[in-house]
This record gives C-alpha cells, sequence and structure tokens, in this order.
C-alpha cells in the first residue's frame, strides 16, 4: 500500500543559503499577511473571499510594479502562503458550524496576521525537488547539505519540501508517498499504559519509563533569563541576544520532550500487539492550576498521537478505554471499586480483597483487562492478533497472571 509519510532533519547552510531562506520565508509571510489584508477588503466590498488561486494570480500582476523583489525567491513560496491562508479560512468556518451545533467551547481561531518579531516562520516549496543521501535540491536555493546522512529515502515520490526555523537552526521536512509493504508484527501480547506525571508511563508488566520534566528542570535558568531580558532596553542588542537564548532553552525543552514520547510510543508500538491506553482529557486536566504546567511537560497529547499514526504503520491494535472508566478505583485483583481515591495516595489497597500495589500499576493492569475483554482485538488491517486474548474479565484476569508475573505475593 502506498503512505505519505514526513522525514524532518536539520540543515547545515552556510551564509549565503542562510540569507536565501530567511528571504523565501519573508516572502511567504508577506504573501500570507497581504492575503489575509486583501481577503477583508473584498469581503467587504462584494460579500464573498476570494480563493487561493484568485489572491495568487492578483499578486502575480502586482510583482511587476509594487513587489519586483519577489522575483528573487521562488514562487512557490508565496502560492503555498496563499492556499495555507485558504486552509486556515476554511478551519475557521468549520469550527463555526461546531460552534453553532453546540460541539465547540473554544476559541474560533480566525486568521491573524504573522508577524517576524514572534518567529522567523518557514516556507513550503514543490515542484523539481530531489533528495540524495547527503543533501537535498529545492527549486531556487540549490543543494542544501543535510545533518544526516541517509535519513530520506532517496527512491520515494517527493510531494513537498518544507524549510523551518527554530532557534537559529534550519530543519526541512521532505513529504514522500513510498511503498510500504503490509507490516507483520512478531509481537503477540497485550499492554496496558497508564500515563502519568511523577512517571511518564506505566506499564502493566511493571516496566516504567521516567519523565524527563524538561521545563522543571530548567526553570530557574529561564526564569533568570526572563528577568534579564525585561531589564534590557527594548531593541538594544543585548536584549536580542537573550531573547535568542530564550529560544535556544525552549528548543532543547521542545526536543527533550520529543525524544522521550518516541522512545516510549515506539517501544510500545513494536514489541506489542495491542496497546491500551486512557482517553484523557488533557482540556480539562489543565484546568487545574496545581498541575496544569506539570501535565503540559509530560506530552500526552503528542504522546497520542505519535500511537495513532504508529500503531497504523506497524499493524499495532490501539484501543482507547473511555475516560470515565475507574482505571485507579478499580481493584485489579477481584474488581472492587473504592468509592474516593485522592491523588497523594500512591499505593492501591484493596479493602475487598487485601491487595497491596502501586496505584500507576494496578491502574495500568486494569486498562489492559478492560481492552482484552472489552474489544474485538484486531490489528488495523482488519486481522485478529495472534495471542491476545477477548472474553470475559475472569478469564482475562487469569491469563495476566499478576502475582506469577513479578515472582511476588501482592496480598497481605
Amino acid at each position: 500500500m502506498k503512505v505519505v509519510r514526513g522525514y524532518k532533519t536539520e540543515l547545515d547552510l552556510n551564509n549565503e543559503q542562510r540569507t536565501a531562506c530567511l528571504e523565501h520565508a519573508g516572502a511567504s509571510r508577506f504573501a500570507y499577511n497581504w492575503g489575509l489584508a486583501r481577503s477583508k477588503e473584498v469581503y467587504r466590498t462584494t460579500g464573498k473571499r476570494p480563493t487561493a488561486i484568485e489572491l495568487h494570480r492578483e499578486l502575480n500582476k502586482l510583482k511587476q510594479t509594487d513587489y519586483p523583489w519577489m522575483y528573487e525567491v521562488s514562487k512557490c513560496a508565496p502560492q503555498e502562503a496563499l492556499r495555507d491562508l485558504e486552509k486556515a479560512y476554511k478551519s475557521f468556518f468549520r469550527r463555526v458550524d461546531l460552534k453553532k451545533q453546540g460541539k465547540l467551547h473554544g476559541k474560533l481561531g480566525f486568521p491573524k496576521p504573522k508577524k517576524r518579531s514572534k518567529a522567523i516562520g518557514s516556507f513550503r516549496l514543490t515542484g523539481s525537488i530531489h533528495v540524495y543521501a547527503d543533501s537535498v535540491q529545492l527549486p531556487r536555493l540549490g543543494h542544501l547539505r543535510l545533518h544526516e546522512h541517509d535519513f530520506i529515502p532517496t527512491d520515494a515520490k517527493v510531494l513537498s519540501a518544507t524549510v523551518s526555523e527554530q532557534a537559529g537552526h534550519w530543519f526541512v521536512s521532505i513529504q514522500v508517498e513510498e511503498e510500504q509493504k503490509k507490516p507483520v508484527l512478531d509481537a503477540t501480547t497485550a499492554i496496558g499504559v497508564d500515563l502519568g506525571i511523577k512517571a511518564l508511563a506505566t506499564l502493566s508488566d511493571g516496566t516504567t519509563f521516567e519523565n524527563p520534566r524538561a521545563l522543571k528542570h530548567v526553570q530557574k535558568k529561564l526564569r533568570r533569563l526572563e528577568r534579564q531580558k525585561a531589564r534590557r532596553k527594548k531593541g538594544s542588542k543585548n536584549r536580542a541576544k537573550t531573547r535568542k537564548q530564550i529560544a535556544r532553552l525552549h528548543a532543547r525543552i521542545s526536543t527533550i520532550r520529543k525524544d522521550a514520547s518516541h522512545k516510549l510510543t515506539t517501544y510500545l508500538c513494536k514489541n506489542h500487539a495491542l496497546v491500551a491506553i486512557e482517553d484523557l482529557y488533557v482540556a480539562g486536566m489543565l484546568k487545574n492550576h496545581c498541575l496544569a504546567q506539570a501535565v503540559s511537560d509530560s506530552n500526552f497529547g503528542e504522546i497520542r498521537r505519535q500511537l495513532e499514526y504508529k500503531s497504523t504503520f506497524r499493524g499495532t491494535h490501539l484501543v482507547l478505554i473511555d475516560r470515565f472508566y475507574p482505571s485507579s478505583k478499580t481493584c485489579s485483583g477481584c474488581g472492587y471499586i473504592k468509592p474516593e481515591l485522592s491523588l497523594n495516595e500512591r499505593t492501591y489497597i484493596c479493602e475487598d480483597c487485601g491487595l497491596v500495589l502501586d496505584r500507576d500499576l494496578n491502574a495500568s493492569i486494569n486498562l489492559r483487562t478492560e481492552a482484552v475483554c472489552s474489544i474485538d482485538t484486531r490489528n488495523a488491517y482488519g486481522e485478529r492478533s495472534a495471542g491476545v486474548f477477548n472474553g470475559t474479565r475472569e478469564t482475562a484476569l487469569a491469563e495476566v497472571g499478576t502475582n506469577q508475573l513479578y515472582g511476588v505475593s501482592m496480598k497481605v
């Protein structure tokens, strides 16, 4: 089957190439802001909004007289920016419809102008793009060296290339269409995953993944840099230096989070036929101001997103357990449900059978049990995953074999 994938890696640019990328990013940002202003003006007079093609034709006519500097960059940069503007409008109107139906309670997200002061931004190119082992050839930019060699497939069909900047580093994301064989999954086991703050993930087999807490570890340095920036004069070079230091620090935080998320999700989809996670309401969890920062630092939404697409590529069956399922309050041994369980109780003690178990481990076992006994365990291609059980709770608990799994008695 054919799949569309993206490969993102860093670029090693010289000063001339860096300047050319800045010009393309500026042209893309200018075209987006010009198209947004023009759309508003046309809508006020005619009551209709111009399409991306109409805006691009109008912009091409203005290049000859008003914007001759746009001939120095590839025509794809402003063209794709106007297409992004059209997508932003469609997304806005879609959210308006959801708001009318009562299915959306957040912001509508009307398109806003892009500011150079916030970020340099990015630009997308199409057309004649060639990928080599150590470089990539882009329109009007030529050969750009890749920091990581032999990462992007050279035999796949290239659809587009997006060049972006983050904290002084330039990256390219190549979107390709490649033929992928039907994956053969050797794993035959099911696993339950309980995401948390103290430990990023606790698995039902006893494995834990530590939470790097990237923001917490650099918070002291981040506060010092923010105070330093506030005390320096606006527009000065020293303030710009401090702003770059803050940007590099935020980029490091983001990289650490992504690294931990990729390691966890790859391990789960590679070694297990069924992965059960809880359908967490992250937006609701962020309303608790005591835990909001820690929840954001744990990257729950990104973990779920990665599990969804990696499970499809590897043929793993991903099961989302209802968010109201009492995984933490339920005893994994007998099924007794506690009426109350506070957050500071980190050890689960069953009042019925006397089971004593770590709170997160107990929840992950319950998630696994709920998944294998309530869902038809088929993989992404409609085939039943070998070795994955599908039956009643009692026989599922017998299959888990909790006491035998850890080699110790967990009952008192």
